[in-house]
């Protein structure tokens, strides 16, 4: 897909979907820079990766908590002095919280919102001028279905909404310096999260039954099209909104 020598830095990279990305792009042979807020999970999952190579060791991990300015600039500093810079930034570090309007607090609010919305725009606006350095760059947030269909829990599906049209706009600004953005939705995916958002009895059989597939996702999945986006396979692909969601925003 012509990653091979990319530097990659993913954010929420050490489980889940996140983790399903660093494996994609270490597998294309990324440098990919693993980073997570769970820094143990993070460090195992690089060795796994590094154990696994059968070239050069090219995956590290560091610590990133999205909400700091602090956390970003630490993290782009040691990739310009180990790796001259970065190429590709997946925005994917996120929360779900299910709770409906009525029963979300300031405080969930607040935590949702620096999460899921606060930290892609730290991130997009921290690599604008190391990817203008280099010539460009592709940008790729992950969103949901929910940022685009809407659903009960506001403090979430208004995060979403915030990172779809953050890319909309990050694509229009980078676009002259050869950086693209674009966002993934992902429907229902086999990760913790997600299944613990059906956790009540039934609960996975109702979404089960709107889901035209008539299923949820693999991890893998998602890493495919966050990969696809990533690469020059799409170079003239910018600003899109790409559903990954087995058909349930068509429901």
């Amino acid at each position: 897909m012509g990653l091979g020598g990319k530097v990659a830095l993913v954010t929420g990279g050490a489980t889940g979907i996140g983790a399903a990305i660093a494996r994609r792009f270490h597998a294309e042979g990324a440098v990919t820079s693993v980073t997570d807020v769970n820094e143990a999970a993070a460090e195992a999952l690089v060795t796994g990766l590094n154990e696994e190579a059968t070239g050069p060791v090219s995956a590290s991990s560091m610590r990133l908590d999205v909400t700091r300015s602090a956390d970003w600039a630490a993290v782009l500093d040691q990739l310009r002095a180990v790796h001259g810079g970065v190429d590709i930034l997946v925005n994917n570090a996120g929360i779900l919280d299910m709770s409906p309007l009525e029963d979300i607090t300031d405080a969930s609010w607040d935590q949702t919102m620096a999460i899921n919305a606060k930290g892609p725009f730290l991130g997009t606006r921290a690599v604008m001028a190391v990817m203008r350095a280099r010539g460009g760059g592709a940008i790729v947030n992950v969103s949901s279905m929910a940022g685009i269909s809407g659903g009960r829990a506001a403090h979430y599906v208004s995060s979403k909404g915030a990172v779809r049209l953050l890319t909309k706009s990050a694509a229009l600004i980078g676009a002259p310096d050869n950086i693209r953005c674009n966002s993934v939705h992902p429907g229902m995916v086999e990760t913790e999260m997600a299944r613990a958002a059906v956790a009540r009895p039934g609960a996975r059989e109702e979404r089960l039954a709107r889901l035209p597939l008539g299923r949820f996702a693999d991890p893998s999945e998602i890493a495919s099209v966050v990969a696809f986006l990533a690469s020059d396979e799409a170079s003239f692909m910018t600003g899109a909104e790409i559903c990954v969601d087995g058909g349930a925003v068509l429901t």
